[in-house]
């Protein structure tokens, strides 16, 4: 009986902090989902063309900073101290990366629209709507820090409340800019910036439930100047090094998505208009999927901390079990729902015969994808990024760009089966990894390593 107790446990354990986790995951790419559905029933695909472009190409200027989220986790899960040191590393690394972001990207913002193949008519949109979007990069980039932060303090809630209503507000600012004011594209930015501004604001009302005088912490951490690299190097050595793997890896995904977009793109508005719906959709699977990937990154990192192997697998098998039943239950949602799915985001003949063509390959990619979100969850926790880096790699430049070479004669569909061959080389590299670490028993003995390699031994109480 307490056996079966025992066994029970991590599965509420990892569901009660996965479930929040996958409402407020599937905020975003929703919020993408409407701004596709919106701009789909205007009269001409160029305006949806324009967007899916600059969304692409935003996606790739933020994202590729995504490791502030991870990495942030992953330290904040192995911390001893409560992790609002870790935090405040991540914000003002996010704020300086951010300014400078915008000071390398606003004069290529042309030639990058001009590189992602957009036609004539959805280019001026596209380059509109990333010269608004960047606006808010060096915000964007510091709520990566505290979302990061919230998942690996294992709360769960904050991050729900915080993406729901930055992304209602932004669906709302959505019918009024685009709708009601017939902006466009220019509508959709500044509803999406306004949002990020408004989660940044969010974020920190709620970072005073973790500590009541976290103002006063900020204040006197940076007047002792405790938090410069030059006064204590060691964390922000430790923090540079898994940043480093995590912004490689992150770069490489979002190459792949961004070449997958510009092939798209090469082929007419109709084609990329379609696959910006289908990706609107494998971005919904994937972020449902992650919400059990981040529980997994807090209860992986508190394992470690614990130096509990027992934790660390109950926490695995658990979380596996979670995320295959939801990506069974996910695929059958889109095997017998595709004509209404279709149908709510446009309602263009052209784009939805597109769509219909590859729809196929997006109802495999969940079963598939699965394993590679839920172990992506287990080597941030245990702090394992460079083998997350190598994987990406792999499945990046020997496997995707070579299919997609051979492939080039099969039109949209040899697009689709490389994507689905890069996901599926990222899983099996990633199991491979976990088997290895898994057989030799070194996941909390190198976690433990890991952990007091740059010991911050600073005190911030004082």
């Amino acid at each position: 009986m307490q056996h079966s107790q025992l066994d029970k446990q991590p599965l509420r354990r990892v569901w009660n902090l996965a479930w929040p986790m996958i409402l407020s995951n599937i905020s975003v790419p929703l919020l993408g989902a409407v701004d596709t559905a919106i701009l789909g029933h205007l009269p001409s695909p160029e305006y949806l063309s324009g967007v899916a472009v600059g969304a692409s190409v935003m996606s790739m200027l933020l994202w590729a900073f995504g490791f502030l989220r991870m990495g942030t986790t992953g330290l904040v899960a192995r911390s001893d101290k409560g992790g609002v040191d870790w935090l405040l590393r991540a914000l003002l690394l996010a704020l300086c990366l951010g300014v400078l972001l915008q000071i390398i990207a606003f004069p290529l913002l042309s030639h990058i629209v001009g590189w992602m193949n957009a036609s004539v008519e959805a280019g001026p949109h596209a380059l509109s709507y990333l010269q608004i979007r960047l606006i808010s990069a060096p915000i964007a980039l510091a709520n990566f820090a505290i979302l990061g932060f919230f998942i690996g303090r294992q709360d769960s809630r904050a991050p729900l409340y915080i993406l729901l209503a930055a992304n209602i507000l932004n669906i709302g600012l959505d019918f009024l800019l685009i709708l009601g004011l017939g902006l466009g594209a220019k509508g959709a930015a500044v509803a999406t910036v306004s949002a990020d501004l408004f989660a940044f604001v969010l974020g920190f009302y709620l970072l005073r439930r973790i500590d009541g005088d976290i103002w006063s912490d900020i204040v006197n951490q940076l007047c002792k100047r405790q938090l410069l690299p030059w006064a204590n190097p060691k964390p922000w050595i430790e923090l540079l090094h898994i940043n480093t793997d995590l912004f490689i890896r992150t770069c490489l995904l979002l190459l792949t998505l961004t070449f997958f977009t510009a092939q798209g793109a090469s082929q007419g508005d109709s084609v990329l208009a379609a696959n910006a719906i289908l990706l609107q959709l494998l971005m919904i699977t994937s972020y449902a999927l992650d919400g059990f990937a981040h529980a997994t990154e807090a209860l992986v990192g508190e394992s470690i901390a614990k130096k509990s192997s027992k934790l660390f697998q109950a926490t695995v098998h658990s979380a596996g079990i979670w995320a295959l039943g939801s990506a069974i239950g996910l695929t059958i949602l889109l095997v017998v729902g595709q004509p209404v799915i279709l149908s709510l985001f446009t309602d263009i003949g052209t784009v939805i015969e597109q769509a219909n063509h590859v729809y196929w390959w997006l109802c495999a990619l969940p079963l598939i994808a699965v394993w590679s979100y839920q172990l992506d969850g287990v080597f941030i926790g245990a702090g394992r990024s460079r083998k997350m880096r190598d994987t990406m790699f792999i499945a990046t430049i020997v496997v995707f760009f070579p299919s997609w070479w051979l492939t080039q004669s099969w039109g949209n569909h040899g697009i689709w089966f490389s994507l689905f061959l890069w996901i599926g080389a990222r899983s099996v590299g990633l199991i491979v990894y976990y088997r290895y670490y898994t057989v030799t028993d070194s996941w909390i003995q190198k976690g433990a390593c890991q952990q007091n390699k740059y010991t911050d031994t600073t005190n911030y109480s004082e």
